[in-house]
């Protein structure tokens, strides 16, 4: 039916509806969430634009302007199957609306189908009576490489499977929500819902609270209360299971455990001990009770799975086996996502729950069965072919389905000859397209298709389905899938109820918590990479004041070093990697080549491994303390065309890196994660200046070398005030290294040593003070009865290599690997 245009006599806010309404081309034959069959707005989508009409269109554009500048400024990222680098989060400014009565049958039909499929797991993995008996081809499961023959036989704890269940759906041709896939390994997606939601939420605050928005904080804390229920304790450690930093949803994985306030943990962080499974923390081994996996289940235990992965721990089926941890969802659950078992769904249905699915699933028919081999013969341009385990289409090199239809002749002879030879590792699923929902483009709405994704968390009184869900929006309009790669979008889901819905959060009533004012365990990775982060940052430092004492020269040609001078700096740029220029080239390319070259140890590339780690860190550090090491490698980026541009560059970052100094001061909790920052650029700082000191404060050294250290040291004021006279060695070498109220001397940066590893974790009784503190203790009384005169050189170098051999001892200490992470005597200080 052809829309009207709007009449002059309506209010401003129905015109503009009108407008959008009638600007909105809907397919014809394919159902829209926006355009009902009449040809009008849905009631919900109506109530959402007339309050959206109400505001101005440069107001509109601030908003989805600060929506955007969010998602940037909190980091959120994702890979692309097969993709290395890592993409900007693309956001639909347009949520997806969905009324409370139509959510309320997607949920008993979500809630349905997750009873179902877990009933399914406890006959497929115990009696296996539906093999048996006839109602499963055991080919269907068997063929399927997420079956895993180690779990047979293993009795979850609490008898539970599925702790947690994903469904992707989308309205059918019939109007009706449809069932696409089952997600049952580790679901995806409900992190970034949280963060869809938080980001829109910010953006139309009043729209938001108009729209009686269904809160998902419920959600998410009964499925937290329900992995807590499941262990053997009243206070039980959880732990989120991550492939790591790499992982292409590694930024949902620190969200929800910073949001769940789990542990995040990679493989190399969990042992076994005992009959337990542990993780290695800077106090030893300590016990994890609950771990929620995004790890896909064949990769769990190299001992008992696949030999060739390093993401699992060697020995959790067998703590499995002997009830010593709760795996959720459990390993071998995967085997329900095969699309080889979807024809065989509606029967088990009626067989095990005793009534029909609420939600039908695309008609799919699985080739290893020969009746249904012959149907998709018989007409195999009219299917969509699919590999029947997941991934893609045996015998294609690309994922996703094949339309035989658009095949060159050969292939699809050859796609054919496949299917009549090995049926069972194929399924034929009819051509549905995707319903669509509008989207914001160039200032106007234009309809695009979607999956959405709903989850289901399995709770003590039942499954708890989140009102709402992921929603990926296609770019293309024939799109039959849709997954977060190329031109694909998300969007927030908003289930809108008739009523005022009560505001929800994680956050427990005061009376029902018990104070704590210690932190938990602090993983060795965790501390490992806090650690690097304070010396990739202190390193960066250094190499910064050598870039600006090399460019001294070039602003006032009065003052600086002289030619031998900087040709020591040229050579230290050079042996720290920083630069791979020649003697030969300018001191200015020099500069500007360790200012922000490709080099491993020019500034720019000691931020980005300092980000690289930071990365892996995201459920611990702060927005403001993320935000700030991105912009820091973004500014570094900035070409520099002159000298004058690359000293600015360079004093512009030393004075970004104080503030990151004083950001980790003021705001970090005096816990160990502090303590291991803070180390890590103590034990740089000294190192850096004991190196400084034997290159400029040689047993020959000019003033002009002198006064470079001095400038390298940021000391040039403290030793004018104490010695009115030009740079002496002896002076020059006490208080760079000796002395001890010199924030900058090797001194000091011991001191602040000895003072964090008296406080950490004590893994052995008895007494004896270890290694670590042995090494630091004894260059605090070598530092403190040494005199200046007798700093040589050789002293120098000696007392450089000391504190290296410091920092390796505390890395082998706190982050052991392997056979070193024992579990500890006793446990004292701060963990």
């Amino acid at each position: 039916m052809a829309q009207q245009g709007p009449s002059k006599r309506m209010r401003p806010r129905e015109r503009k509806l009108a407008q959008w309404a009638g600007g909105y081309a809907r397919l014809p034959g394919i159902p829209d969430e926006f355009i009902g069959e009449d040809g009008a707005p849905r009631p919900v989508w109506s109530r959402y634009f007339e309050a959206f009409a109400g505001l101005p269109a440069d107001e509109i554009e601030r908003r989805f302007a600060a929506a955007d500048r969010h998602l940037r400024d909190a980091g959120v990222t994702y890979r692309a199957p097969g993709e290395t680098a890592e993409r900007a989060w693309q956001l639909s400014h347009v949520p997806l609306l969905i009324g409370e009565t139509e959510w309320q049958q997607i949920a008993d039909a979500i809630a349905q189908r997750a009873t179902l499929l877990e009933r399914v797991l406890h006959d497929i993995y115990g009696d296996g009576r539906l093999i048996a008996d006839g109602a499963l081809p055991a080919a269907a499961i068997a063929g399927s490489a997420d079956y895993l023959r180690a779990v047979s036989g293993i009795k979850p704890p609490h008898g539970r499977y599925l702790h947690l269940y994903a469904a992707d759906i989308g309205r059918g041709p019939d109007g009706r929500w449809w069932v696409l896939g089952d997600r049952t390994q580790a679901p995806s997606g409900a992190g970034y819902a949280l963060e869809n939601r938080l980001v829109l939420s910010r953006a139309f605050t009043d729209l938001y609270k108009s729209m009686n928005v269904e809160r998902v904080a419920p959600f998410f804390e009964a499925f937290r209360d329900s992995l807590r229920a499941s262990a053997d304790r009243d206070e039980p450690r959880i732990g989120l299971l991550t492939p790591g930093a790499f992982s292409e949803t590694y930024f949902e994985h620190s969200t929800l455990a910073r949001y769940l306030g789990f542990l995040l943990v990679e493989g190399d962080d969990l042992a076994v001990s005992g009959d337990r499974l542990h993780i290695r923390t800077v106090a030893g081994l300590k016990r994890i009770d609950v771990l929620l996996r995004r790890v896909d289940s064949n990769s769990l235990d190299p001992l008992e799975l696949d030999a060739s992965s390093q993401l699992g721990v060697a020995g959790l089926i067998d703590v499995l086996r002997k009830g010593g941890v709760v795996v959720a969802n459990m390993p071998g659950s995967g085997v329900i996502e095969s699309r080889a078992l979807l024809g065989f769904l509606p029967s088990l249905a009626r067989r095990l729950l005793g009534e029909d699915l609420k939600m039908p699933h695309i008609a799919t028919w699985w080739c290893g069965q020969a009746s249904a081999r012959e149907e998709v013969l018989s007409r195999l341009d009219d299917f969509v072919i699919e590999g029947a385990y997941g991934g893609g289409v045996p015998g294609f090199s690309h994922h996703g389905p094949v339309l035989p239809a658009e095949l060159p002749p050969v292939v699809r002879d050859h796609l054919r000859d496949a299917i009549a030879s090995r049926g069972l590792d194929y399924v034929a699923q009819e051509q549905v397209r995707l319903s669509t929902t509008p989207v914001w483009d160039d200032g106007k709405l234009a309809p695009r298709p979607f999956v959405l994704r709903v989850f289901a968390a399995a709770t003590e009184h039942g499954w708890s389905i989140m009102p709402g869900g992921f929603c990926r929006i296609a770019d293309r309009l024939d799109s039959r899938a849709v997954s977060m790669g190329e031109g694909a979008r998300a969007a927030d889901v908003w289930v809108v109820a008739d009523h005022a819905v009560s505001a929800a959060s994680l956050l427990p009533a005061t009376e029902s918590v018990r104070i704590r004012r210690i932190t938990g365990v602090l993983p060795s990775r965790a501390a490992d990479n806090l650690f690097w982060l304070g010396r990739y940052l202190e390193r960066a430092e250094a190499t910064l004041r050598l870039v600006r004492a090399l460019s001294a020269p070039q602003r006032d040609p009065g003052k600086g070093p002289l030619h031998h001078a900087i040709e020591r700096i040229q050579r230290l740029l050079t042996t720290w990697g920083a630069t791979s220029l020649g003697a030969r080239s300018s001191t200015a390319r020099i500069a500007a080549d360790a200012l922000q070259g490709e080099e491993f140890g020019s500034a720019l590339s000691l931020i980005r491994s300092a980000q690289r780690n930071a990365s892996s860190l995201r459920e611990r550090l702060s927005p403001d303390a993320w935000q700030w090491i991105s912009a820091m490698a973004d500014k570094l980026t900035t070409p520099v065309d002159d000298e004058e541009a690359v000293i600015l560059a360079a004093e512009v970052a030393l004075q970004e890196l104080s503030s990151f100094s004083g950001l980790a001061q003021e705001n970090m909790n005096r816990a160990a994660g502090w303590r291991f920052l803070r180390m890590g650029r103590r034990v740089e700082r000294a190192i850096n200046t004991a190196r400084f000191t034997r290159q400029f404060a040689f047993d020959e050294a000019s003033v002009e070398d002198l006064d470079v250290l001095l400038t390298l040291v940021d000391s040039q004021i403290t030793y004018r005030s104490r010695y009115l006279v030009a740079p002496l060695l002896a002076p020059v070498r006490d208080l760079a290294v000796l002395d001890p109220y010199n924030p900058r001397s090797v001194a000091f940066q011991v001191a602040e040593l000895v003072e964090h590893i008296a406080s950490l974790p004590q893994l052995r009784e008895g007494g004896l003070i270890e290694r670590p503190q042995r090494l630091a203790v004894a260059l605090q009384a070598r530092l403190t009865t040494d005199e200046a005169a007798a700093l040589d050189t050789r002293a120098l170098f000696a007392l450089e290599q000391d504190l290296l051999t410091l920092a390796d001892a505390i890395g082998s200490h706190y982050f052991p690997h392997g056979a070193s992470a024992t579990r500890p005597e006793k446990l004292t200080g701060l963990a």
